[in-house]
């Protein structure tokens, strides 16, 4: 997921999606944003890793943005809590 304000601050390009999604905040409730209608295909950059990665444009509060479980499932990341560092495995 990606922030609204924050694309539009960036001036990142959107795209509709064909069939708008609802989207639930973490705790359950329905995001205040209301269904998700468009996406933003981007590069992320993390140190050595570079990929392709398609997000879903919402409104997000603090955060820019919100990687989901299927990307932490997929790139199984070294997370260290501690010291606040992110190694990608």
């Amino acid at each position: 997921f990606i922030d609204k304000d924050y694309v539009k601050e960036l001036g990142l390009p959107t795209r509709n999606l064909s069939q708008p999604v609802q989207v639930f905040n973490v705790d359950g409730t329905l995001n205040e944003a209301g269904l998700i209608s468009k996406v933003v295909d981007a590069i992320m950059t993390y140190e050595n890793h570079s990929e392709r990665i398609l997000l879903a444009v919402t409104k997000l509060g603090k955060q820019k943005v919100i990687l989901g479980y299927t990307w932490f499932k997929k790139h199984n990341p070294d997370i260290d809590f501690t010291t606040g560092t992110v190694k990608m495995t």
